[in-house]
């Protein structure tokens, strides 16, 4: 059902609202909550919080449409506005726009128009909110969040979760695209693209299906996460799938042929889960931090073509599932000693 707010204090457009529309409402397609002016339409926000869309006029007693419209601005930022004004006022209408109005429709209202008009912002509105609903559910890549986006959330609750910084049990895996800087000193601007995003592509599609996370994309690299239950076992089998399916690629005729092969590092432990960025800058991303973190990066770097490389910590976890390899010691970037490597074979 769409719930619309109708602000205008001509007391016969509710009631020729109510007739034009009584198929919609009676089919429960529509739903209207009526108010006089711009302070009465902020109360009936107040007090309906699933309202989808605002039908309001310009011209209103205490509080008029365009002061209305910068206040949704500031604190209901996910509505759409559509403005209900004589023709005349086209100055207005204009001045309402550029305050972020949706679209608008002239009085007397076509009822026809008007209908298809709320149809189309209601079209726009569903988009907005499935964009929300992806980013609530961790089921699309994760994107860059920023205190405009928080305010799009739709509940209070999820806005303190984003911002809630914990520390978590997980796994971090690092998958790189091995040689393939070399690829863009020789192809295309457009040909670079194409194939490394038809190469994430595989890979987000094995990680997403063992559930896990893509944290971020950093070059020809992946960043993914895997939390809750079996996560280094479900982490490990996604690497593997991601392998396994780049290694039956065929040769990419280029210049160079290319052949894609990619470097895995996998890593457990905890690390500390929160909103991580600039805030000067309005850009926050919401992110793992930490010494696992880091050791997952380091472990991809010493990892050759076609290997996932694993710390002795993490093949004890998982020797009696997967077929492992002991490759020796390695020498890790910011580690003082030692660490003693495997590589996951199957």
């Amino acid at each position: 059902m769409v719930k619309i707010l109708v602000v205008d204090d001509e007391a016969d457009l509710e009631v020729l609202i109510k007739q034009k529309f009584r198929k919609k409402i009676r089919e429960n397609a529509y739903d209207f909550v009526f108010a006089m002016n711009g302070l009465q339409a902020l109360a009936q926000l107040e007090e309906h919080d699933d309202i989808d869309l605002v039908l309001s006029d310009i011209n209103m007693p205490e509080m008029d449409g365009l002061t209305l419209l910068s206040k949704l601005a500031e604190k209901h930022s996910l509505l759409k506005s559509v403005i209900v004004s004589a023709y005349g006022d086209m100055e207005n209408i204009r001045t309402a726009m550029n305050l972020g109005a949706f679209d608008f429709v002239t009085k007397p209202v076509n009822f026809q128009d008007l209908e298809v008009t709320i149809e189309k912002t209601i079209r726009h509105v569903e988009q907005l909110k499935e964009t929300m609903r992806a980013i609530k559910e961790n089921n699309i890549l994760k994107m860059y969040v920023d205190e405009t986006v928080l305010n799009f959330m739709g509940t209070k609750e999820y806005e303190k979760s984003l911002l809630a910084n914990e520390i978590v049990e997980a796994t971090v895996v690092f998958i790189d695209i091995c040689s393939f800087t070399s690829i863009s000193e020789h192809e295309s601007p457009d040909r670079v693209v194409k194939l490394l995003n038809n190469y994430f592509d595989i890979i987000v599609k094995e990680i997403l299906a063992q559930g896990g996370l893509i944290d971020k994309f950093i070059g020809d690299a992946v960043m993914a996460v895997f939390k809750d239950a079996y996560h280094l076992d479900r982490a490990i089998d996604a690497s593997i799938s991601v392998r396994d399916k780049i290694e039956k690629l065929p040769i990419e005729v280029t210049e160079m042929n290319f052949k894609p092969h990619v470097s895995i590092g996998v890593n457990s432990g905890e690390m500390v889960s929160g909103n991580i960025g600039s805030a000067s800058l309005r850009r926050l991303d919401y992110t793992v931090i930490g010494d696992a973190v880091n050791t997952a990066q380091r472990l991809q770097s010493a990892a050759n073509q076609g290997q996932i490389i694993i710390s002795e910590q993490s093949y004890e976890k998982i020797k009696e599932s997967f077929h492992c390899e002991r490759i020796g010691e390695a020498k890790l970037k910011n580690k003082g000693e030692m660490v003693v490597i495997y590589q996951v074979l199957e």
